[in-house]
């Protein structure tokens, strides 16, 4: 099934889509997935949801699902809050009902996937509901049952079986371009062609997208006033609101070598992953750990390239879209499965590519945008400090986002030929997480995260 901008770009909690928004919405679809609302429910959380899922409130997030909170109505104060010790057993009701629940982490990956949570239920008497009923949260928010999982593998080894469901199918960036020299088409045409199709009616994406990035400005502007410090334990100082304060009282005469914009672009991307640090409401773009980028390319579009009407913010965000399936059909998102190129390189990679668009690049140079901006990501691990996405996840997020401006600008500058395709990069980043180690793969094992002297965020209980 064609993956649609309504789910790739979705609406939740920080800080992290596959640890914390993804398990919620396992727990979620699990409970809703029993005729009776049970009494005690055993959750096994794996891998790297078990390594770092500390950090990341996985445990909170989880058992918040399991009484019906989502990432849309959940707030930051809902208790347990963010940084709250979470024992391994309790009681907790929520807008579902109450219940007794049970944690156990497991550092230990099962075969198929590196986050998977396992659930059992009971009811009032003893009785079993659910046994061993396995969920994957496999990037970005989104969440596969053990089918879903297995067919989604079939998908990717065989990426030709297109859609038919939709007028112009791709799966590629081969596939995406063809379209768009065969019909005329720019990509954003093509993916609000695929888009109407999807939702019964072009106008159900256009609201979405518009109440998206009114959400990224609002989170923005959430980031520039709350100052302190985040949670967790790091200590990590808030540094968007002083940036702010710096930049406002900045001198006309000092130009800062020529790159003014480059400072907005750290600001606008430091705000957002400080609120998502905090736990607040970002959207995912794709990620929550990269969710910074593509706000703050779209922010710098908005002051320094002009006339950023709906019109172009839709544009942006379609063109976006169309290189994120492709990277999620093909290669993946998660920084569990393939490192931070999958989180910071897609979200760099996306936000390239809407920036060339509409600053009028051809197909062809926008796909050559996303081609560079993912391929100087390449091998990018993904090892936050203490489990936390914090150190170097939020200044992660400023480099990207001013690598997708210069990336934009490369292309913009090209005619867009280059020996080297999208395709290339996407299957060459999937391999190169493929042969990762497991250390550099958000366990927090290896990398920045054991040069600190911050203990390691493994866990079990």
């Amino acid at each position: 099934m064609t993956i649609s901008a309504v789910d790739l770009f979705s609406i939740g909690i920080g800080p992290s889509s596959s640890h914390t928004v993804g398990p919620m919405r396992a727990a979620l679809s699990f409970i809703d997935s029993l005729d009776t609302f049970p009494a005690r429910v055993r959750v096994d959380l794996r891998g790297s949801l078990a390594a770092t899922g500390r950090g990341h409130g996985t445990d909170r997030a989880t058992i918040l699902g399991l009484v019906g909170w989502t990432p849309t109505t959940v707030t930051a104060d809902v208790r347990p809050v963010l940084g709250e010790p979470i024992d391994a057993r309790g009681h907790l009701s929520g807008p579902s009902g109450e219940l007794d629940y049970e944690l156990n982490m497991n550092p230990v990956p099962v075969p198929e996937h590196p986050n998977c949570l396992i659930f059992d239920a009971w009811d009032a008497d003893g009785n079993v509901l659910a046994e061993g009923v396995e969920y994957f949260s496999v990037g970005g928010g989104f969440v596969s049952t053990r089918q879903e999982l297995e067919d989604q593998g079939a998908g990717i080894a065989a990426a030709a079986q297109h859609d038919e469901s939709v007028p112009h199918p791709f799966s590629t960036w081969e596939d995406l371009r063809a379209i768009c020299d065969e019909t005329g088409m720019s990509i954003a045409e093509v993916m609000l062609a695929n888009e109407a199709a999807i939702h019964g009616d072009a106008q159900v994406t256009l609201d979405h997208l518009d109440t998206v990035w009114d959400a990224m400005q609002d989170c923005v502007t959430s980031g520039l006033a709350a100052r302190g410090t985040l949670p967790g334990g790091l200590d990590v100082r808030r540094r968007a609101p002083d940036l702010l304060d710096k930049l406002k009282n900045r001198d006309s005469d000092d130009v800062t070598h020529g790159l003014p914009a480059m400072d907005w672009i750290n600001l606008y991307a430091l705000a957002v992953n400080e609120e998502n640090a905090a736990g607040g409401r970002v959207v995912t773009a794709p990620t929550n750990g990269a969710a910074g980028i593509i706000p703050a390319v779209m922010h710098y579009a908005k002051d320094f390239v002009g006339a950023f009407l709906r019109e172009r913010s839709r544009e942006f965000l379609l063109t976006s879209a169309a290189v994120g399936i492709i990277i999620k059909e093909n290669a993946s998102i998660s920084g569990a499965e393939v490192g931070c190129q999958g989180e910071v390189g897609s979200a760099s990679s996306m936000a390239a590519a809407g920036l060339c668009a509409i600053e009028g690049g051809s197909p062809a140079q926008v796909g050559n945008a996303a081609e560079i901006a993912l391929e100087h990501n390449l091998g990018l691990t993904c090892d936050p400090v203490g489990g936390l996405v914090q150190i170097p996840c939020i200044e992660r997020n400023a480099i990207g986002g001013v690598k997708a401006v210069n990336a934009a600008r490369l292309a913009l500058n090209g005619d867009g030929d280059h020996r080297v395709t999208l395709d290339d990069v996407v299957h060459t980043m999937a391999a190169t997480g493929r042969d990762m180690l497991t250390k550099y793969k958000e366990t927090s094992t290896g990398g920045l995260a054991t040069r600190l002297g911050f203990p390691v965020a493994l866990t079990e209980c």
